[in-house]
C-alpha cells in the first residue's frame, strides 16, 4: 500500500494497553464502518451514532465523501468525528465493483490506523467486505458488531439477475466470513435476524434487531401547498432510492394504466440512483411527461413540502429475494408524515406499514393504479390509514425502542471483551504460577 508501512504493527505497543472493552467505563471509543453511503447523509446510521454519543460513547465514523454534501475530508458533526475518503461509485460492471471496493477497503485501513485503538469497530453492510478491517481492529483488542443493512446475496440476485453464478458464490462466502468474525450482529428486523442465526450460525442471544426508524425532528408536517399539485385535484408522491430494484418502472406503468381511466393527478417523485435517467425516459414513452415531475434529491425542507401535500404515496418495490425481506425506509417516512400508502404484498412491507397501506398482489401494476384510485376517491381512509401510520411510528417503531436495542447489542459485545479478558488473565496467571513452580 503506497505510502503505508506495516499496517499489523501500526498501533506498537498499543495492543497491551489498549481498550478494556468494559461497556460501564468512561471513555469507551467506537468506530463505525461504512462504504456505501457518507455520514450524516445516511440517516440510520446517523442516529446510531448520536445515540451512542449520548450514553458516554466517543464515536468515529470511517465513510465515503459525498458529491454535493458531507463532502470535506475531516468534520466534527454534533460530537461525532468523521473522517471521509474520496470514492468514485463503481461503473461498468463487476470490475468496476472490484475498483470501488478495493479503493474503500484501502482509504478505510489507512484511516483507521490514524484512529487508532477502539472499544468496538461497527461495520454497517454492504459490501460484506468490511470484516477485513474489523479483523485488523479485533486482534488489537475491538470487538466487532456487524451492521447488517443488507442481505447481499439476496441483493446481488435480485439488483443483477445473473442467478447463482460464482460471483453469488463469492458474495455468499464474503457474507459467511462476516457473520464468523463478528461477536454481535444488528439485525434491521426479524427476518434478517432469522437469516443471521440460520444460515449465519450467530447464536440467537448474540443477534440483536435494531429497525430503522425515520427522524422525528427531519419529518414534521407543515402546511399544505395545492400548488404544487400544478393545478390536478391530487397529489402522488414517490420518495427513495431509484435503482434496479427500486420498483419505480412499476410505479410508472402503474401510473400509466391509472392514467387510461382518470387524469385528476400528478405525481412527484423524489430522490436519485441508477436509473433515474431511465425512469425519464420510460415516464415520456409512456405518455406521462406531463404528470409525472422527477424532482432528483432536494433538500430536506422541500421533500417534507410535497410529503405534507401528498394524498396517496407510493412504494412500488416488486417482490424479489431481498425486497420482500427488507425495511424500506420510505415506508416508514410515509407513515411518520401521517400518508397513506399503495404498496406490492411484501412480508416485510406489512409488518411494517401494517394497516397504513393498502397492498396489491406482487407486481400487480394494475390492481396497484386500482388501490391508488380507491384512495383517491376516499378521504376518510385516507385519513384513518394515515393516522395509523403515525401511530405506529411514534409507538412500537419508535426509534426509541431501536435505542434500547443498539445499546444492548454493544453491551454484550463489550461483555464478550470482558469476558475473553479474564480467561486470558486467568491463563497468564497459571502459566506464571506453573514458571514458578519449575524454578522451585
Amino acid at each position: 500500500m503506497p505510502g503505508d508501512t506495516s499496517l499489523g504493527d501500526s498501533f506498537g505497543d498499543a495492543q497491551g494497553d489498549g481498550p478494556s472493552g468494559d461497556g460501564a467505563r468512561p471513555g469507551r471509543r467506537a468506530l463505525v464502518l461504512v462504504e456505501n453511503l457518507s455520514v450524516p447523509f445516511d440517516r440510520r446510521v446517523w442516529q446510531e451514532c448520536t445515540t451512542l454519543r449520548d450514553a458516554g460513547w466517543t464515536v468515529d465514523v470511517i465513510c465515503p465523501r459525498g458529491t454535493k454534501r458531507d463532502t470535506e475530508a475531516e468534520a466534527v458533526v454534533d460530537g461525532v468525528r468523521i473522517h471521509r475518503y474520496p470514492l468514485r461509485a463503481a461503473t461498468g460492471g463487476p470490475a468496476g465493483y472490484v475498483r470501488e471496493y478495493g479503493a474503500a477497503l484501502w482509504h478505510t485501513l489507512r484511516l483507521a490506523r490514524k484512529v487508532g485503538p477502539v472499544d468496538v469497530v461497527h461495520a454497517c453492510n454492504p459490501p460484506d467486505l468490511l470484516f477485513l478491517p474489523a479483523l485488523w481492529l479485533k486482534r488489537h483488542g475491538a470487538r466487532f458488531v456487524f451492521d447488517q443493512h443488507d442481505l447481499v446475496p439476496e441483493l446481488y440476485l435480485s439488483r443483477f439477475r445473473r442467478g447463482e453464478d460464482l460471483l453469488y458464490r463469492a458474495v455468499c462466502a464474503l457474507e459467511r466470513r462476516t457473520y464468523r468474525a463478528a461477536d454481535v450482529v444488528i439485525a434491521t428486523n426479524e427476518s434478517y435476524r432469522d437469516v443471521a442465526v440460520r444460515r449465519g450460525g450467530m447464536a440467537p442471544e448474540d443477534v440483536f434487531v435494531v429497525r430503522s426508524a425515520p427522524d422525528t425532528d427531519r419529518f414534521r408536517p407543515v402546511p399544505p401547498e395545492p400548488e404544487l399539485k400544478r393545478g390536478k385535484p391530487h397529489l402522488l408522491c414517490y420518495l427513495g432510492v431509484m435503482g434496479p430494484q427500486d420498483g419505480v418502472d412499476y410505479a410508472l406503468r402503474a401510473l400509466a394504466e391509472l392514467r387510461a381511466v382518470r387524469t385528476d393527478w400528478h405525481a412527484v417523485f423524489v430522490g436519485a440512483g441508477d436509473t433515474f435517467d431511465e425512469m425519464v425516459q420510460l415516464s415520456r414513452r409512456l405518455g406521462l411527461a406531463d404528470q409525472v415531475e422527477f424532482t432528483g434529491r432536494i433538500p430536506d425542507e422541500d421533500l417534507v413540502r410535497y410529503l405534507s401535500t401528498a394524498d396517496v404515496c407510493l412504494s412500488p418495490d416488486p417482490h424479489n429475494p431481498l425486497n420482500d425481506v427488507s425495511t424500506m425506509n420510505k415506508v416508514l417516512e410515509y407513515m411518520v408524515m401521517g400518508r397513506p400508502m399503495v404498496s406490492f404484498e411484501l412480508k416485510e412491507a406489512r409488518v411494517s406499514a401494517g394497516e397504513a397501506a393498502l397492498y396489491a398482489p406482487a407486481d400487480d401494476e394494475a390492481e396497484f393504479a386500482k388501490l391508488v384510485a380507491l384512495l383517491l376517491d376516499d378521504p376518510e381512509q385516507r385519513a384513518r390509514r394515515g393516522e395509523i401510520g403515525r401511530e405506529r411510528v411514534g409507538g412500537p417503531l419508535s426509534w426509541r425502542n431501536s435505542q434500547a436495542a443498539l445499546l444492548a447489542a454493544y453491551a454484550a459485545a463489550c461483555a464478550k471483551n470482558d469476558e475473553n479478558s479474564k480467561s486470558k488473565n486467568s491463563k497468564n496467571s497459571k502459566n506464571s504460577k506453573a514458571a514458578r513452580r519449575s524454578r522451585r
